[in-house]
């Protein structure tokens, strides 16, 4: 069996494309090979910025025979009383690709039916890939793609090559005006020639001999080396940053690090806003000392090796000079202007079109916090500093280093904040209120910053509902879905037991007009949208469904309190002698939802038939405080073992009474005595959920 080769040589395409393009390419063509019965072996990728490619081992010599029955007309039909062919079996003969002579009848649950074997001979691979591998080349996804000459194809940047072969022999096609062949070219600088491929196992190596590494793997251990080895050079060690390797790795097509450094008179900008010139800029390296401190040094990654390192570094020193000279201006400017000042510039920063400008949703931000901090039990000191960060947090959306780099915002809130002398945790909390930035992210660690983050997050989620915007399918165009995941996640860390329906109804109320009359019916549906949340991450954590279930159903409303129901219910389910157990106090809820509610009636004691009845009743006095205590505290496990101790007295009662008595004033006396039964643990789970 033959090794396949399929590579696109193309002009530079942008490092965040190569991955996902090498993945929908090996999901694209391996499906094609799947519906076309190729069998092969294993599937690599290759790909640098002028290049991507891939290589499948042991491709069979041609498509599997594919051999199934065909089903036709009733054989009434296509046979006429004499037993000759009518027209309608001539023609699912046609359409089956064989002689009358060959229909069989076949017996089916219908009746008797017209079969014939239809049987696709397998085509040489070769000649499939002929039209399947161009298809392939054509649909490669990229978040931009682009035409060129007077072509009417698109790929992400204008091709030049395709190597396209099987063994030793190419597949010939053409893109455009590309025909396919055996010539890939070496490293632009270093091998600028094509490279003739004898046969699909030499690209690796006939690459890494023209000076490209065309596996990204090892490229990147080898940006990797490089850069450690750079930054070891100027006594220190490299920032980690796994992303911007990444992103270099797929930058270069043969890494070759170089040490630069600046002035020390920029270290006087925060260190946030020198890593990230020469991150976001420059693509450079940060080189940090034995302690962490940051080093007036740097690591450049070049795509090729000069004789003159040092002259490629003053290169790389020249044009950083003007990046951090621009950072340093920019820092000192801000430094000029108040947080307050910032704050009324807030005003002409649209939020959203309808919900006003950021300032507006600063004054938001600030009342939910005072909200929250009453709602947790916090003091007036606490309430301060979430009201003072909720004011400032977006104030430095407007400072010149965030509209030069975006990816600071926060961060330079709270370094403005401290160079202020704002108290307390107010610069932290002001970072912190972003967080998580993503779903598993780091959370906020100080109680200010965990009700600021929750605040703004509750005043987007409540605000975009109020005007039509909630997520729809995958339409999430404010990351509504991640700002409900982090309200959850925060909740449950920091332990804030508070009403999540009421906090809905105050974050609404902020809207004034837009949810006045619609407030009850908004509050539902954002409250929906955080039990599906909810239910998402219980599950996501290794819950069972139905405990997730069961425990959504009764109420979400404290967040932290969900969670310990569900680990209770958890752990108690785990026990042998929970089956049984979950039987019969399902029995009761279904009961209960099944019979005709009536007003509430007292429980007579008088109208008990049987000692069962008694028996349930004693067997329920006995637990019924001690359990309504272990809830109050959050007991839910021993709450949960106490209610289990009534399994016996259930059973008996449901052995010896019908609960649907013909007695009205018995049959609604029974029910009061299980309502009180359901009662125990009606605040932990509804029973009715649990698979039995």
């Amino acid at each position: 069996m033959e090794k396949l080769l399929l590579e696109i040589g193309a002009e530079e395409i942008p490092a965040g494309y190569i991955a996902p393009a090498l993945h929908a390419m090996q999901t694209l063509l391996t499906e094609k090979l799947a519906a076309a019965r190729i069998d092969h072996g294993r599937v690599r990728t290759f790909g640098t910025p002028r290049r991507l490619a891939i290589e499948i081992d042991a491709m069979a010599p041609k498509q599997r025979s594919d051999s199934r029955e065909i089903l036709g007309p009733p054989a009434r039909i296509g046979f006429d009383d004499a037993g000759q062919p009518t027209m309608a079996a001539e023609k699912f003969a046609e359409k089956a690709g064989v002689p009358l002579s060959r229909l069989k009848r076949k017996v089916t649950d219908k009746g008797e039916y017209l079969t014939a074997r239809k049987t696709e001979r397998g085509l040489a691979t070769r000649t499939v890939l002929k039209t399947m591998l161009p298809e392939v080349v054509l649909a490669v996804p990229f978040p931009k793609s682009m035409r060129w000459a007077d072509l009417d194809i698109t790929f992400a940047r204008p091709i030049h090559t395709i190597v396209a072969l099987l063994g030793e022999k190419t597949v010939p096609f053409s893109v455009g005006n590309i025909k396919s062949g055996r010539n890939s070219c070496g490293h632009v600088f270093m091998a600028p020639g094509k490279v003739k491929l004898g046969q699909a196992g030499a690209y690796a190596d006939a690459l890494r001999q023209a000076h490209v590494v065309a596996d990204i793997d090892a490229r990147r251990k080898m940006v990797v080396d490089e850069v450690a080895r750079a930054a070891s050079a100027a006594g220190g060690r490299v920032l980690e940053d796994d992303e911007l390797v990444d992103i270099v790795t797929n930058l270069v097509e043969n890494p070759i690090a170089t040490t630069g450094r600046f002035e020390t008179e920029f270290l006087e900008v925060p260190k946030e806003v020198l890593i990230t010139a020469m991150r976001e800029h420059q693509k450079y390296f940060a080189v940090v000392d034995p302690v962490g401190q940051l080093m007036p040094a740097f690591v450049a990654v070049n795509n090729t090796r000069t004789r003159d390192l040092a002259l490629v570094a003053t290169g790389h020193e020249r044009v950083l000079r003007a990046r951090l000279s621009d950072a340093k201006f920019f820092y000192r400017a801000d430094l000029q202007v108040s947080a307050d000042e910032r704050l009324e510039k807030l005003s002409g920063v649209l939020f959203q079109a309808e919900l006003g400008s950021m300032r507006a949703k600063s004054g938001r931000i600030a009342a939910l916090g005072a909200y929250l901090v009453d709602a947790v039990g916090g003091d007036a000191a606490l309430k301060r500093q979430v009201e003072r960060a909720a004011r400032l947090c977006k104030t430095d959306l407007v400072s010149q280093v965030v509209v030069e780099f975006p990816k600071l915002q926060g961060v330079m809130g709270r370094v403005y904040a401290a160079v202020a002398g704002e108290p307390g945790d107010i610069p932290a909390a002001i970072e912190e209120h972003y967080r998580p930035a993503r779903s598993g992210g780091v959370l906020p660690q100080t109680l200010t910053g965990a009700i600021v983050s929750i605040a703004d997050k509750m005043d987007s989620i409540c605000g975009c509902f109020s005007i039509g915007l909630a997520p729809t399918g995958a339409a999430d165009p404010y990351a509504l879905r991640r700002q409900a995941i982090g309200v959850v996640q925060i909740m449950r860390a920091m332990n804030l037991s508070l009403s999540l329906s009421e906090l809905i109804r105050f974050g609404l109320s902020q809207f004034g007009g837009k949810t006045a009359n619609r407030l009850d019916e908004l509050a539902a549906a954002i409250y929906v949208f955080f039990e599906a949340r909810i239910e998402r991450i219980l599950t996501e954590e290794g819950f069972a469904k139905d405990s997730v279930a069961a425990v959504t159903a009764v109420s979400v409303d404290q967040i932290p309190d969900a969670w310990q129901r569900v680990e209770a219910l958890d752990r108690i389910r785990a026990e042998a002698d929970f089956v049984p157990l979950a039987v019969a106090f399902k029995r009761v809820v279904n009961i209960l939802k099944k019979s005709d509610r009536v007003a509430a009636v007292p429980l007579d004691e008088s109208l008990f038939e049987k000692p069962c009845e008694a028996k349930l009743l004693k067997a329920y006095q006995g637990v019924q405080e001690k359990v309504a205590a272990q809830v109050r505290e959050g007991g839910y496990e021993a709450a949960l073992r106490d209610i289990a101790t009534l399994k016996g007295p259930v059973d008996d009662f449901f052995e010896g009474v019908m609960v649907m008595a013909e007695d009205d004033a018995v049959r609604a006396n029974r029910r009061t005595l299980l309502e009180r039964l359901a009662g125990l643990f009606t605040h932990i789970a509804d029973f009715s959920k649990i698979t039995t």
